[in-house]
């Protein structure tokens, strides 16, 4: 039986802004429920390994070195694999079931996308397992059915996302920066939980039109965060870093504002939670100042569920390992 391993690499945000509501495509438009926003994401070297193997039994199993992890149709890796047997049906028969094997390096509950990484390397996987041939345009395609990170996992580098987060747009590569990143073990913070509380707090505010929320879209999209990515000037990037999330997360979460706080009090270029937390990054332009401040954060913070990891920004998404 054949099978692929894959690299799932941990995603970070730049920039997160909450433009509005998102408006369906039916006439006349109307508020979907999710919202419309403006992001910088960037994959970094943290990651899971996702290995999608051909079985002679019919179905999915999911199985995963992390017991925190569910193993059943609500993990988005099976759930990637059920779309892509509706999708391919005969592929899936010719193939048989699929076994996909889970072993965790990015916590859950992070703003990390770890979930959405380990489903875009199983569509990434079973297309090579298949032998699809699909684009990473159709991969992406397939990747914004199931979430709104997805498509981006599947390519990762430095990338701005729209819409719900489905549309991608690549930005020139940015290397040389490392990443302290940060978050205390049993402090997940939930994602609708997070994108509902700033509804409820500044959906007053929102955008009442279509045309009114592109009109806004495009300030945030020609901002200076853009620019200073294009132009590649890290401590521009570092100094520009800003998540709306913040505003409902914070207030709610002493512990990531203890972390942020401490990240900024110490020689790093910036500091950030990342997407709806409860991760918080701090960017440094060596592997040593980075290593150093990790040091200095384990003696400043006293805790044993503080998890500490220095990694890199990385240039791929999903990618053979």
């Amino acid at each position: 039986m054949r099978e692929y391993s894959l690299i799932a690499p941990a995603k970070i945000n730049l920039f997160l802004g909450i433009v509005g509501h998102h408006f369906s495509r039916e006439t006349p438009p109307k508020p979907d429920g999710f919202h419309e926003l403006v992001m910088v994401m960037q994959t970094v070297d943290l990651a899971d390994r996702v290995t999608v193997r051909e079985t002679s039994r019919r179905g999915i199993t999911v199985t995963c070195d992390d017991g925190a992890v569910p193993q059943d149709e609500t993990n988005l890796a099976y759930k990637a694999a059920a779309l892509m047997q509706q999708n391919f049906p005969d592929a899936a028969a010719r193939h048989g079931g699929v076994a996909i094997l889970l072993e965790k390096k990015i916590p859950m509950g992070a703003g990390l996308a770890g979930g959405s990484a380990d489903c875009a390397a199983v569509l990434v996987g079973i297309d090579l397992l298949w032998d699809l041939g699909l684009t990473q345009a159709e991969l992406q395609g397939i990747a914004a059915q199931i979430g709104s990170d997805i498509p981006f996992c599947v390519s990762g580098g430095t990338a701005l996302a729209t819409g719900r987060g489905e549309l991608i747009d690549p930005l020139p590569d940015l290397d040389n920066l490392y990443v302290v990143l940060a978050k205390y073990r049993d402090l997940p913070v939930s994602t609708p939980w997070a994108y509902q509380a700033f509804r409820q707090r500044f959906g007053a505010t929102y955008p009442l039109t279509p045309a009114e929320t592109e009109a806004k879209k495009q300030v945030l999209r020609s901002g200076e965060m853009l620019s200073a990515i294009n132009q590649r000037q890290a401590q521009r990037i570092a100094q520009l870093l800003h998540n709306d999330l913040e505003k409902v997360v914070l207030p709610e979460y002493p512990q990531i504002q203890g972390l942020r706080d401490t990240f900024a009090a110490l020689p790093v270029m910036g500091t950030m939670m990342s997407g709806s937390g409860s991760t918080v990054f701090a960017l440094c332009d060596s592997e040593a100042k980075a290593n150093a401040v990790r040091s200095q954060m384990q003696q400043q913070i006293d805790d044993v569920t503080l998890d500490l990891w220095v990694t890199k920004f990385c240039a791929s998404g999903v990618h053979l390992a």
